[in-house]
């Protein structure tokens, strides 16, 4: 007689959790099976180390699948650090940054310039007092942050890529930021003729962004200092 096919139950259990392989049918009548309730005096390590490993692997599936996929709690960043991944404090970008839960665009966006500007963190403590983190947050974050220091101070990549808001040309405006392109720019150069923009918690009240574009301009533009001068007519 040929023998089923077999599958082990992790491997069963990642493929069901992936939606790749269909749930096994229950006979006619059998119900779902109740978990029984634990005895003080049995043993649990074994079953919470098999579902430990149960979640990694999913979690590699998820992100294999979805590279950019962001992690969605502590539990999450617990098997993401377990598979290996870090986040280079002083050298992170914005979707670096956004994979940590619980994170603000501006936040992030402090961050950045702040990294653009050459300052570096050393440890936890300087994070939290930073972005006045709650205690509990940093620590789900904890296992994930690297701290590195680096003689160079600010990455070069991060000065010379941002556009400055506040001297950028609207061509310049409309070919590198699309996300400001159309009626969002002339408001941009309408308002920045009036006061300068401070950062982009600013920018996002003045010009009403939604918060997707808000998150997609963290780590492209920067705010110089003083007014841009007017610009000439074009000529026909």
């Amino acid at each position: 007689m040929a023998k089923g096919h077999w599958l082990d139950p992790l491997a069963r259990s990642l493929l069901e959790a992936a939606g790749q392989l269909a749930p096994r049918a229950r006979p006619p009548g059998q119900a779902d099976p109740q978990p029984a309730e634990a005895k003080p005096s049995e043993p649990l390590q074994p079953e919470a180390l098999a579902q430990e490993q149960i979640e990694q692997e999913l979690l590699a599936l998820k992100l294999r699948q979805n590279p950019a996929r962001r992690l969605t709690s502590a539990e999450e960043v617990r098997h993401a650090a377990a598979l290996g991944w870090r986040l280079d404090v002083n050298r992170a970008t914005a979707a670096d940054w956004l994979r940590l839960p619980g994170l603000q665009p501006a936040q992030v966006d402090l961050l950045l310039r702040l990294q653009a500007g050459g300052v570096q963190l050393s440890s936890p403590d300087d994070l939290q007092r930073l972005l006045e983190l709650d205690g509990a947050l940093l620590r789900s974050w904890e296992p994930l942050l690297l701290f590195r220091w680096y003689g160079d101070g600010a990455p070069a990549a991060a000065r010379a890529q941002a556009v400055d808001l506040n001297r950028a040309s609207a061509a310049e405006l409309q070919q590198r930021l699309p996300e400001l392109a159309g009626p969002r720019c002339q408001r941009l150069l309408r308002e920045r003729q009036r006061e300068p923009f401070a950062h982009l918690a600013d920018l996002q009240e003045r010009l009403q962004l939604p918060p997707a574009v808000v998150e997609q301009l963290i780590g492209r533009v920067r705010f110089g200092k003083g007014p841009a001068g007017p610009e000439l007519p074009r000529s026909a």
